[in-house]
């Protein structure tokens, strides 16, 4: 076992963390955002157990003419607050885990901040632990 793994607190041993980039419309309140942190975060948590300060997000506004996306694809009916939400993780989750996760992503982005479950779009990328390095030039989980 690499000798960085070992170093890590207890928490991070069992539980291998996402990385989630969201990509929206420009011209939502930082309140909004915000929320949408928060939703992905639960959702990742309640799902996926990621620990508590594991949270490593970011948003990419773009103007209309940067942001296209079919209003209509496979019947589904989205509108200009579609949110194309991709997350990489490690392969390490079930596929009811997955099942889970996109449900309750819909569920708790509809309570907050109201963004219809038509408009949640999410990507998962798996990849193995080996490929990750979570700062100091270090494979981590290698």
């Amino acid at each position: 076992m690499n000798t960085a793994f070992k170093s890590l607190t207890p928490h991070c041993k069992g539980t291998l963390m996402p990385l989630i980039h969201i990509s929206m419309r420009a011209g939502k309140a930082q309140a909004y955002r915000q929320a949408i942190f928060d939703s992905l975060y639960k959702a990742m948590h309640e799902t996926f157990n990621v620990p508590q300060d594991d949270q490593f997000m970011t948003i990419s506004e773009h103007e209309p003419e940067n942001f296209r996306y079919s209003a209509t694809y496979l019947d589904i009916k989205r509108s200009d607050d579609l949110l194309f939400i991709q997350i990489s993780a490690m392969n390490t989750r079930t596929i009811e885990q997955k099942k889970a996760l996109f449900r309750r992503i819909a569920e708790l982005l509809g309570e907050s901040p109201g963004i219809r479950p038509e408009d949640v779009f999410v990507n998962l990328i798996e990849g193995v632990k080996e490929n990750w390095s979570l700062g100091n030039g270090l494979a981590q989980y290698a």
